[in-house]
């Protein structure tokens, strides 16, 4: 990134009330969308880019953290952060599934639900198609996880990109950008709540799990190991929010039926 195109970063409006790592996010996916980053630019350094955007380095450092936890940023120790090259697979905003979400109701176990079915299907794909330097990125990430145990926010990351690296090892784009528009969603939920995890152990056992089946070549074993860590992943997610009300008996939505609570989040 060179210095004349650090002008294209915009200050955030001072006049906005609570700046957020979710809004920084946005901004820098908005100049992806619009080609002002291109994938291989190199971010300017946190202390300057913090300064042009006019919010706190903590604040943006969270904001780039869950870029790079959906695979559109990536930290090089020594090097910077850097717009992670396309290698030929598109990326699908999020955003309209997000409205849909608003619009219709979807529900946490809809979300999940379609997360599942997607990522049974990838499982059994990278069985098949996963070269041998994808399943080491696989195991890699798999070591972060147990890193990282006592520390859920990176741990969370870690597990994006696991997911990530076997949609990518499956070699089908489509359903890989359909799995990280869906898992992006349930990402930005699952942040919020991830400090109150009680077993995260478990949770890095059950990828372990997955890549053993993707690494034995069985795609059976590899749709049973993900169907089984997703379904844990919900239930483990849902304890972690022992305020939200799961049902809203006799609150009808809008066409007049009660519904299961929306994901208000999205």
């Amino acid at each position: 990134m060179t210095d004349s195109n650090k002008t294209r970063f915009k200050a955030v409006d001072p006049e906005r009330h609570g700046t957020t790592a979710e809004e920084i996010a946005v901004q820098l996916r908005g100049m992806l969308h619009r080609g002002e980053l291109r994938p291989g630019d190199r971010l300017p350094p946190e202390r300057d880019l913090a300064k042009m955007l006019g919010v706190s380095r903590p604040t943006l450092r969270a904001g780039i953290s869950s870029l790079a936890a959906v695979g559109v940023l990536r930290s090089r120790p020594g090097a910077g952060t850097f717009v992670v090259e396309a290698e030929g697979s598109p990326s699908l905003d999020s955003g309209p599934l997000r409205m849909m979400a608003s619009l219709h109701g979807f529900t946490s176990s809809e979300m999940f639900e379609a997360r599942k079915s997607l990522e049974m299907a990838i499982a059994g794909l990278a069985a098949e198609r996963a070269t041998g330097d994808q399943m080491a990125a696989m195991a890699e990430e798999i070591t972060e996880m147990y890193a990282s145990l006592d520390e859920p926010e990176q741990f969370l990351i870690h597990d994006m990109r696991f997911h990530q690296m076997v949609a990518a090892a499956s070699g089908n784009r489509i359903l890989t950008s359909l799995m990280n528009m869906v898992a992006t969603i349930l990402f930005d939920v699952r942040k919020k709540t991830v400090k109150r995890a009680k077993d995260l152990k478990e949770s890095a056992e059950m990828h372990r799990h997955v890549y053993r089946a993707i690494r034995d070549r069985d795609p059976a074993a590899a749709r049973d190991a993900m169907r089984d860590h997703l379904v844990r992943a919900q239930k483990a997610q849902e304890s972690e929010e022992p305020e939200r009300v799961a049902e809203v008996s006799g609150s009808p939505n809008g066409d007049g039926k009660s519904s299961e609570a929306v994901v208000r989040e999205v």
